[in-house]
């Protein structure tokens, strides 16, 4: 009898053991995921910006680079695609479809995960840079103009505006053990050489 309790007491800690490196594998998984990918799309975005008109980066991807993020103050570079997807999302920032395209007039809406590329954004303050390289070679200089965390039905924050601006958005909070939620962090920026206030 007291050898089966202690089977049952031995067995307990060897099955958290087994949960826990199992999560941690999944969670590894995901950062490895997102790092690998960016390698590969910073292939493909050398190729778009030689020239080449909707580069894969890979044979079966159903994206593709639309442009380079740069956050100098985290010290962060991404590549951009094409859709804002769940499966584009895996692997990098994505442009939201029906945005502005990046570098133009208007609201272009960049998304991406809050523990992958997007933990940058924790650190980001009003008049912070970013930067935005579309294909052309073409450098946008943005500064940050506002920080919020919106209700995640909040669409204000996606709608078009009618000068240049930049909205980058995440889940929020950034500590969540869940993803997804009801909460959203939002970043404003407007170009660095404008004085155009506040655009909610």
């Amino acid at each position: 009898m007291r050898s089966g309790k202690w089977r049952g007491r031995a067995l307990l800690p060897a099955c958290l053991l087994a949960a826990a490196s199992l999560l941690f594998g999944k969670g590894a998984w995901i950062y490895a995921k997102a790092e690998l990918a960016q390698g590969l799309l910073r292939r493909a975005w050398s190729r778009t910006v030689a020239g080449g008109k909707q580069v894969k980066p890979w044979p079966w991807a159903d994206t593709w680079p639309v442009a380079k993020l740069e956050i100098p103050g985290a010290r962060s570079s991404f590549i951009v695609l094409a859709g804002a997807s769940g499966r584009t999302l895996a692997f990098g920032p994505g442009h939201l479809d029906g945005s502005a395209p990046p570098g133009s007039a208007g609201n272009c809406v960049l998304s991406a995960h809050r523990d992958t590329q997007f933990r940058a954004l924790r650190g980001l303050t009003r008049g912070d840079r970013v930067v935005v390289e579309t294909a052309d070679r073409r450098r946008h200089e943005y500064r940050v103009v506002e920080l919020a965390v919106v209700d995640r039905r909040d669409t204000a924050f996606l709608e078009g505006t009618p000068d240049e601006a930049l909205t980058l958005v995440t889940c929020y909070p950034f500590e969540a053990v869940v993803p997804g939620g009801p909460l959203r962090y939002v970043v404003r920026a407007v170009p660095a050489g404008g004085n155009r206030p506040d655009l909610y």
